[in-house]
């Protein structure tokens, strides 16, 4: 029969610390793990995840499988994710307001990028719970550091939304921002995201970046018609998959928004004013607010034949 824990007894980890060297403070720990070679993790997050109190993994058994092949022994590992109930978090809130340390882990890579953990480094820092980082891998820094595009100004986008009409909105949004793109895109929907980005975004160079520290790693760069092409013919490729695009042309900007005029006044001569803002919308991927505002301003500008 397992003996219950007495509360006021040292932990494991603190036991193994003190031999190992000082104890590690009382803390919420954002720890790195490797997103695909085991050899990229580094010596202060094993020196971490073998001396804490705790770890809050987004899967228990990833986390299990990670510690086995570092020869860490496990401590309590209890499963959390931002989605995971509020008991959850209060049991880990529990555990470091009374003093233990935790480590945060995702699956892979830097928690809280695209990843559980926000709410609960949120939850520390509002009751003065100290939160420190031991940083590592990242599926979308390494991929742009092998995209070979530019990498001075970038925005991180995640995930696209699934369905074809609001991924084509979101792409919009961004369509202007003067910035390398980067997302995250599983197998099945690539060839469709690249070819919307291709229609919303334009003429634009891009890599997609798969496997990333693994034995098959695989960059493939080109423009985003023929990486659509490409991806189109050859089906869904097998493993994690970042997609990074180049910024936009300096006058792409404004070539989009005579493209969008042009196609209003088109669509003006022979429908609605809201039917012609519902189809340029759908068209363009543009916001129908967006595309609204421009036909009125449209509208507004004095007709050729109205001057003296």
């Amino acid at each position: 029969m397992r003996r219950a824990e007495d509360p006021n007894e040292r932990s494991p980890a603190s036991k193994r610390g003190e031999a190992a060297g000082p104890a590690l403070a009382a803390a919420l720990y954002i720890v790195a793990t490797p997103i695909g070679n085991l050899g990229d993790i580094s010596r202060r997050a094993v020196a971490v995840l073998s001396q804490v109190d705790l770890i809050a993994a987004e899967d228990t058994r990833t986390a299990r499988r990670l510690l086995s092949a570092l020869g860490v022994a496990a401590p309590r590992i209890a499963r959390y994710d931002d989605h995971a109930g509020d008991s959850e978090r209060r049991q880990l809130m529990e555990a470091l307001k009374s003093g233990k340390s935790v480590a945060l882990v995702s699956d892979a890579g830097m928690p809280l990028i695209a990843d559980p953990g926000l709410k609960l480094v949120r939850a520390a820092q509002d009751v003065g719970v100290k939160v420190t980082v031991v940083p590592g891998p990242s599926a979308a820094l390494a991929a742009l550091a092998l995209s070979g595009l530019p990498s001075d100004r970038f925005l991180f986008q995640g995930f696209l939304p699934a369905k074809e009409g609001a991924r084509r909105s979101a792409l919009a949004e961004l369509a202007a921002i003067p910035a390398t793109l980067i997302f995250f895109e599983s197998p099945h929907r690539l060839a469709a995201s690249l070819a919307d980005m291709d229609a919303t975004l334009g003429a634009r160079d891009a890599a997609v970046v798969r496997e990333i520290t693994k034995l098959f790693e695989d960059i493939r760069r080109g423009t985003l018609a023929e990486l659509a092409a490409a991806f189109q013919k050859a089906g869904p490729p097998k493993g994690e998959i970042v997609i990074v695009v180049g910024p936009p042309a300096a006058d792409a900007a404004a070539t989009r928004e005579a493209d969008v005029e042009a196609q209003l006044a088109a669509a003006l001569t022979s429908l609605s004013l809201r039917d012609a803002v519902a189809a340029v919308a759908a068209a363009t991927g543009r916001k129908r607010s967006q595309v609204y505002a421009l036909a009125l301003r449209l509208n507004a500008r004095p007709h050729p034949h109205d001057r003296n």
